[in-house]
C-alpha cells in the first residue's frame, strides 16, 4: 500500500509540474497545487512503507 501511495504521489507532482500531460482531462496538469500535494502523498506512501517493513510481523502458530 505504501508502494502505491509513493508511486501515484510523484506521478501527481509530475502532473502538477507540467512534466507528465496526461490524463488531458486531468484537472492536476500544470497546478503548481499538485506539485506538494503529490510530495506529501508520495512521502507518506514511503513512511508507510517503511514502517511496514521495520515493525516485526505476530506469527501466530496453526
Amino acid at each position: 500500500m505504501g508502494g502505491l501511495l509513493a508511486v501515484f504521489g510523484g506521478f501527481f507532482a509530475l502532473q502538477g509540474a507540467g512534466i507528465v500531460m496526461w490524463p488531458p482531462e486531468s484537472f492536476m496538469l500544470a497546478n503548481r497545487n499538485w506539485i506538494a500535494n503529490g510530495a506529501i502523498i508520495g512521502a507518506t506512501g514511503v513512511l508507510v512503507l517503511g514502517a511496514g517493513l521495520t515493525i516485526p510481523r505476530r506469527h501466530d502458530a496453526g
